[in-house]
């Protein structure tokens, strides 16, 4: 083989390695959390589920972030209520994910980055999840959260569920403070890390 085309092959390697070393990565997750809360500590206050955006109410697809997020709160000692009359908390949920943006990248190029870099470009995506919680009695806030994450898939299917696991993570957390919330979504029982923003 005549250096060429080895050079070529080496060529071709590369961008496959790479992309084998990004899906090796793929299974960690990371997010942006802020949060601001008056909520007293639960105990047993009721709620309901509503959607912030409300051609997103009474789909199916809301209803299951919904049941996600309701799990969440049973879990933190809040309690179902049977009606939306009956609930002392309103709980407020919208998610959504942003236009396709390109990120121009560099990598080294050719065996060994002997030939200089090589220039490509990623598609993105902004994704977000925010909920409010607001008491029923004077309609006053007493909770207020967003998860945001980058990502290269648009797929809120993926997305959704795990930014609502960044949002519960350390529930309610600290009034005011944005943090980085890390974990890896195929190992659930392990604890996610989580780190202030300076």
């Amino acid at each position: 083989m005549s250096m060429f085309r080895r050079g070529l092959a080496r060529k071709a390697i590369l961008p496959i390695a790479a992309l084998a070393l990004v899906a090796g990565c793929a299974p960690t997750f990371e997010a942006r959390v802020a949060r601001f809360s008056q909520l007293p500590p639960p105990s047993g206050q009721s709620f309901v589920i509503e959607s912030r955006d409300p051609e997103k109410a009474g789909g199916l697809e809301f209803a299951t972030y919904a049941n996600l997020v309701r799990q969440r709160l049973l879990a933190n000692g809040f309690v179902e209520a049977a009606s939306p009359a009956q609930a002392s908390l309103a709980v407020q949920l919208d998610y959504n994910v942003g236009p396709p943006r390109e990120k121009v990248q560099t990598r080294p190029g050719g065996w060994g980055g002997g030939w200089g870099p090589e220039v490509y470009s990623v598609t993105q995506y902004n994704s977000q999840l925010a909920m409010k919680i607001v008491r029923s009695a004077d309609k006053a806030s007493v909770f207020e959260g967003r998860a945001e994450t980058i990502s290269t898939s648009n797929n809120l299917t993926k997305l959704v569920p795990n930014l609502v696991t960044a949002i519960f993570t350390n529930f309610p957390g600290n009034s005011g403070e944005t943090v980085r919330v890390k974990f890896d979504p195929t190992q659930p029982a392990k604890p996610a890390t989580v780190r202030p923003l300076r």
